[in-house]
């Protein structure tokens, strides 16, 4: 059977936007490039404070150490994305950040909360730290259980506000015995591994 030019162009179309959405991992998704003069603000629960590991030694630290600009670790260990949600403008006012690394969900996994209203705090937060004119990079925080998935809510608000999502790091961390400090929380060497990898996400995802 012959297709017309009409029909191919169609046809075409179609098989772009089904190879664009599983293929794509947020590589559209771009930030500003991170120099000396660069804010981050990491804003998140006890996984940004650095609980499981000696005092500065935090991946914030580990983070400012590899990207020789200033992180700030704004990390409140037992703080659900309700907390977060309360606090996050007042961070932005004071600290005025050019990025922030919001990585909250892990004590909302822990208690059992609803995942609509984690996604709704979480999309709250996107939409304050945007309209705070800085880029968002967002943590994707598995649920406890043998297998540790992260929510297929990540992804979502990734593609509805154009935020790179890096959601492996901490999957990879604590499947890994000696990166972690006990079944939620890295240590030393894990809470440095997470560092290099966001680092590296962050410059992978940065406009050229």
């Amino acid at each position: 059977m012959w297709l017309n030019g009409e029909t191919k162009n169609v046809i075409f179309l179609v098989l772009f936007c089904f190879l664009s959405f599983f293929s794509g991992c947020g590589s559209n998704k771009k930030i500003k490039p991170v120099n000396s003069d660069t804010v981050i603000l990491a804003f998140g629960d006890s996984i940004t404070a650095g609980t499981g590991a000696n005092k500065n030694e935090s991946y914030p630290d580990f983070l400012e150490e590899i990207l020789n600009c200033k992180v700030i670790n704004s990390g409140v260990p037992g703080e659900t994305s309700e907390g977060g949600l309360h606090r996050i403008n007042s961070d932005l006012n004071k600290f005025n950040p050019d990025l922030v690394i919001l990585c909250h969900g892990g004590n909302d996994f822990l208690k059992n909360n609803d995942e609509t209203e984690v996604t709704f705090n979480l999309e709250q937060m996107i939409l304050s730290i945007q309209e705070s004119g800085a880029d968002a990079v967002l943590i994707g925080v598995p649920k406890p259980g043998l297998f540790l998935k992260v929510p297929a809510f990540y992804k979502e608000l990734s593609n509805k506000y154009d935020v790179p999502l890096q959601s492996k790091i901490i999957k990879e961390i604590l499947s890994s015995p000696g990166l972690k400090s006990d079944y939620v929380h890295p240590n030393s060497e894990g809470y440095r591994k997470m560092a290099e990898k966001i680092a590296a996400f962050i410059n992978e995802n940065s406009k050229m």
